[in-house]
């Protein structure tokens, strides 16, 4: 159904790591960039996502990340202010396709994103914004 994709870097460059240097509910700065709202982070690249939600995380938003080539090692989630269930099916897709899977929420999948990119592994992120609750959302909960 899917065909392979693959991406070749055309400028070579010693560091090809990039940087989440901040986050807001608006979204991201990364490296010096402005991303808007969610975003898919596949070193060099950084992507739009197109998801509104956690609950929009399915394996169709997600099969990016597994028709790469190299491979990615592990795929960071943040799912926004706090740490949301995924649902397990798309979970078991992506070990089916050895993808290891660490859900966090955004702050948190910012720092481990950067700490792996650090670490020189094969990581990538799919971030979407954290929102700022109101007092009535905390009512809520």
């Amino acid at each position: 159904m899917y065909q392979r994709t693959t991406v070749t870097i055309m400028q070579k460059e010693q560091d090809n790591r990039i940087l989440i240097q901040s986050y807001s509910p608006q979204g991201f700065n990364i490296d010096g960039n402005r991303v808007f709202g969610p975003c898919a982070l596949l070193p060099p690249a950084i992507l739009q996502w197109k998801v509104g939600t956690y609950k929009d995380i399915t394996e169709e938003s997600l099969s990016l990340f597994h028709m790469l080539e190299p491979k990615i090692e592990i795929l960071v989630l943040g799912t926004g202010a706090k740490v949301e269930r995924i649902n397990p099916t798309v979970l078991a897709m992506l070990k089916k396709k050895g993808i290891a899977v660490e859900i966090q929420d955004t702050p948190n999948a910012c720092a481990t994103f950067n700490f792996l990119t650090s670490e020189r592994r094969v990581a990538a992120a799919a971030l979407i914004p954290p929102q700022v609750s109101t007092a009535l959302d905390l009512m809520r909960e």
